[in-house]
């Protein structure tokens, strides 16, 4: 059993990890409920009255609905630029470059 810090700074005696009794692996996040995000819950709220009770959740949703709102569809970007550099390679370029590599 140690110290985290030196007890004249204050530190608590501890036998464990204090985190080992939670039921997850993934990384958890703490933010400070600012009045934008209060006000983004209490908006929440009235679209979830269900969870109205349990910011927790709502802002679960708020995150979920979000970024279903600004998710990329990658393969939509890459057929948009695909061409977009045309003509600007030989026309035999890339057999080239395969050819530099080894077996």
């Amino acid at each position: 059993m140690g110290w985290a810090l030196p007890p004249e700074l204050g530190a608590a005696l501890a036998r464990r990890c204090y985190t080992s009794v939670v039921p997850t692996v993934r990384a958890r996040h703490s933010i400070t409920e600012t009045p934008a995000i209060a006000a983004a819950l209490d908006d929440a709220a009235l679209v979830w009255p269900d969870l109205r009770h349990d910011r927790a959740e709502l802002l679960r949703r708020l995150v979920e609905v979000g970024h279903t709102a600004v998710a990329v569809d990658r393969r939509a970007v890459v057929r948009a630029s695909a061409g977009a550099v045309s003509g600007v390679y030989p026309t035999n370029a890339a057999s080239a470059l395969r050819a530099e590599w080894p077996e």
